[in-house]
């Protein structure tokens, strides 16, 4: 046994040992457990980075401890090699998109042998490769085929440099994670799959995963969004059409106050013709992810924070015209992030009650240590009203800044 360990000629000797062996290759063995350990394909942006060997070697880990276990694992790698991101950065190098990929996929393929990862590499693929997407398009048709396949508009985030649409997930402080571009909410035509036909099959089905964390399970549910109520329409002044909304509580609408609509929404559109402060307004909203508020309009406009409401509008319920006026109320809205003055007794206010329980917990402190009172009902959505007590009107406000 040699004294010194040397990892470029004894990891380089074994590594194609392995290789000529095949020794991570899964072959068919009905006499042994089967394990499937998949880790997300990496794109191939060039070279592997520390959070690659990170995520990869936890994947390989497991395989091992599985293998050791004389279970038969398939653990297999491929490349997530298909899309605008290839397209964009083969235009910055000057070379064509499949040349600048595949030569990439063949260096960091290099990377992930040095590493020594147990990979299946007979089942290796690219998502690029037509021989790939063409089961894709294959399956898209037949959802199409089936009606569960619709296109439609709707808004996105769009980073202007990569002139993509980035995931929630890919904006960091309002910008594009990977070009650091100021990203701008786009309404463009999307094609969308109707999981909602299978909503409440996929949450009953929640409960049946026992080895599921629970916050995990939660995540999932909060995801889905299942939401039952009922759509109904509101005659709006000057318009020949009337302005749909959708509501899970259609017993309280004798109490709509005011209804919301985005400020994509067309009827925001069309109040912002000939309105040089509003359509400001409206296309600075386009770049932000901040909610926002309007005073200045006869119908107030805010951002649905559920995409699929964009075309429709929200009723909020507050409180009855006639409460408000029997009780010298004005009626005004507080979103978050839209307004840090002060809410005048008698006002109401309203504020995400998510962000509210976040801050009370924070603070230990109570709503009414604020001088307000809650008008807690499950009527009114995400966003709870809050009416400031007339006789602690020197009492601190929240501050939105923080919720």
């Amino acid at each position: 046994m040699e004294e010194d360990y040397n990892p470029q000629e004894i990891e380089a000797r074994i590594q194609r040992d392995w290789e000529q062996q095949a020794t991570f290759r899964a072959l068919e063995d009905k006499s042994r457990e089967k394990y499937y350990c998949l880790s997300m394909f990496p794109y191939p942006s060039g070279r592997l980075h520390m959070g690659h060997v990170r995520n990869y070697t936890i994947g390989d880990v497991i395989s091992r401890y599985q293998r050791m276990l004389g279970k038969n694992v398939l653990q297999p790698m491929g490349w997530d090699a298909f899309g605008l991101p290839a397209e964009n950065a083969a235009i910055n190098n000057r070379v064509p998109p499949a040349k600048w990929t595949y030569e990439n996929i063949d260096y960091m393929r290099g990377q992930l042998k040095r590493l020594g990862f147990g990979y299946d590499w007979a089942r290796e693929l690219a998502t690029c490769d037509p021989a790939y997407y063409r089961w894709e398009q294959w399956f898209f048709t037949r959802l199409f085929e089936k009606g569960l396949v619709y296109k439609k508009t709707a808004v996105v985030n769009w980073d202007p440099v990569d002139q993509t649409v980035l995931a929630n997930e890919q904006v960091i402080d309002g910008k594009g994670w990977r070009s650091g571009a100021p990203v701008e909410r786009r309404a463009i035509p999307q094609w969308f799959l109707k999981i909602t036909d299978y909503a409440q099959e996929l949450l009953d089905d929640l409960d049946a995963l026992d080895g599921w964390p629970e916050q995990v399970r939660t995540m999932q549910r909060n995801w889905i969004g299942r939401s039952e109520g009922v759509e109904l329409q509101f005659e709006v002044e000057g318009q020949a059409q009337p302005l749909t909304v959708f509501t899970t509580r259609p017993d309280t609408l004798m109490g709509v106050t005011y209804v919301a609509v985005a400020p994509g929404h067309p009827l925001a559109v069309q109040a912002a013709d000939g309105n040089a402060a509003l359509k400001a307004f409206i296309e600075a909203r386009a770049r932000t992810h901040v909610a926002a508020f309007h005073e200045d309009l006869p119908m107030a406009r805010r951002d649905i924070e559920v995409a699929r409401f964009r075309d429709t509008g929200i009723p909020l319920l507050v409180c009855s015209e006639e409460f408000a006026k029997a009780n010298g109320l004005t009626i005004r809205a507080y979103i978050e992030g839209a307004s840090t003055g002060a809410v005048e007794p008698n006002e109401v206010m309203m504020a995400p009650v998510t962000s509210v329980k976040r801050l009370l917990a924070k603070t230990g402190k109570t709503v009414a240590d604020y001088g307000l009172f809650e008008l807690d009902d499950d009527s009114y959505g995400p966003y709870l009203p809050y009416i400031r007590n007339s006789a602690a009107a020197d009492s601190v406000l929240f501050p939105v800044t923080e919720i």
